[in-house]
């Protein structure tokens, strides 16, 4: 698998651009020593993601927020990152947003939270919530993508912007793709709006209520 070694020369690439490159024939450094083969069950992967330091959220964190739920979970939630509680607790959505999110799950989907799989795109919190950088999301993108390789979920619902554009390399506004099911080769991908987000205007709650009536149907179709 290339993807953990690909993430190191992004990281390279990224950090040559913030020195002034515009274009260089420097060759990326000889990776060889690196492990770019990542672990083939969760819980090996978890051990190798909380020993991760390739980005700046590791001189930050205080705890790696891999996910949690069901490892074979047919439904799977994907956010943008984890948050000041979650960076105390190890673990995701257990703050404000965390508390919403499970209420969704439970009188919306019918579900437990135990029942489904909730991840971040980046595993640590970035400082004061901010959004990730394309250097430290693309960093961690191999962690969540191998998640899903292992869970093989066959619904992710995408939890905000960042994480709809960091699974599907689209950019488009979160409010003009929300609800919509978009066909992956391996799943089916629903976007909705990012539980903070409703916390702030609580007028989109409707919109988001809709979304998941829509991943219910879906659920029902392939529990």
């Amino acid at each position: 698998m290339k993807n953990l070694h690909n993430a190191l020369q992004l990281k390279q690439l990224y950090l040559l651009k913030q020195m002034g490159y515009s274009y260089t024939d420097i060759a990326p450094s000889d990776l060889e020593n690196e492990p770019t083969e990542l672990p083939d069950n969760l819980e090996e992967l978890r051990k190798f993601v909380e020993n991760c330091h390739l980005c700046d959220l590791s001189k930050s964190r205080h705890k790696v927020v891999f996910g949690e739920g069901d490892p074979h979970a047919k439904l799977m939630f994907v956010g943008e990152g984890p948050g000041a509680t979650e960076d105390s607790t190890g673990r995701p959505f257990v703050g404000r947003a965390g508390e919403l999110l499970t209420k969704m799950i439970e009188k919306v989907l019918y579900l437990s939270r135990s029942q489904v799989y909730i991840a971040n795109i980046v595993k640590c919190r970035p400082p004061r919530n901010r959004v990730p950088t394309p250097t430290e999301a693309l960093t961690c993108r191999p962690y969540l993508l191998r998640q899903i390789e292992l869970i093989q979920p066959r619904i992710i619902v995408t939890l905000g912007a960042t994480a709809y554009r960091y699974l599907t390399n689209d950019e488009s506004p979160i409010g003009r793709v929300r609800g919509q099911v978009i066909h992956t080769e391996n799943y089916l991908l629903v976007p909705t709006f990012h539980p903070s987000y409703l916390l702030r205007n609580p007028s989109a709650k409707k919109e988001a209520y809709h979304d998941l009536l829509t991943v219910k149907d879906l659920y029902e179709k392939y529990k």
